[in-house]
Parts: structure tokens; sequence; C-alpha cells
């Protein structure tokens, strides 16, 4: 082994927990890796703080947090890839939520698995596109 963590794209489930530090379930299996979120994650999380209308101190904490932690932007390759997914989707009669679908094409651009608790959310993306779960040693919401 290199010594190099593996980076692990937590979905805002996941991010959320591990950043109030409340967390609803064992996340060990995260300790080897590098958790990176998407830009659709630190959007998420910016909203509910400001939906919830925050304290100026814990908005700040939170700013630190995702200071921290790496995020995968929308560049061209996202984007196409979300193209790419939210059409094939569409032609199945299967459109997914544009949110996931982005969540999706970070992980598939870059080759990286997604920590969810929303498995069913995803499914589709796995099923037809090679979207890889990172194990939480869970029974994820089916």
């Amino acid at each position: 082994m290199s010594g190099r963590l593996t980076p692990v794209v937590l979905d805002t489930n996941i991010a959320s927990q591990r950043y109030k530090k409340r967390v609803q379930l064992d996340l060990t299996r995260l300790v080897d890796t590098t958790s990176v979120i998407s830009f659709v994650t630190y959007a998420e999380m910016c909203k509910w703080a400001l939906v919830r209308d925050w304290a100026p101190h814990n908005l700040a904490q939170l700013t630190a947090w995702l200071d921290r932690t790496p995020v995968i932007d929308s560049g061209k390759a996202v984007s196409t890839m979300w193209g790419q997914l939210a059409a094939a989707g569409a032609k199945r009669g299967r459109p997914r939520p544009e949110n996931d679908t982005w969540i999706a094409a970070c992980c598939l651009v870059h080759d990286l698995p997604l920590a969810t608790l929303n498995v069913r959310d995803f499914q589709d993306f796995v099923d037809h596109h090679g979207l890889r779960f990172f194990d939480l040693g869970t029974t994820p919401s089916a």
C-alpha cells in the first residue's frame, strides 16, 4: 500500500453527519479514506444552514469545515456526463433527480465511489452506468 488515502465522495447525508459529529451510524470504514464532496453537497449544506438561520459563528464553523473538504466542481467533463446520465434516464422513462444526477456525474467522471445512505436514489446509476458505492458496512435505505 502506498500510504495514500482512498478518496470517497460523500453524499450530502453522510457529509452532514460527519460535519455535525452526531453520527447515526458507524462511519469507521471511512477512517482510511479522504472525504470528498461534490459541488452539489457543498451548495446543499450552505442552503441548509441559511434556511435554518444559523448564527454567524455557526456559519463560520461550517465554512471552515467546507474549506477543509475537497470539492469536485462542475467542469465540462462533469457537465457532459450529467447530460448523458439525464438523457439516458429520460429515454428509459426513469428521469432521476437533478442533484443526484450531478453527484453521480462527479463520481463517474473521477472514478470515485459514493458513500450514501440513499442507495435507492442512486441505484439506477449503478445498474446502468457503473457507479460504485462505498461499503459503509450498513444496510442503507433501499
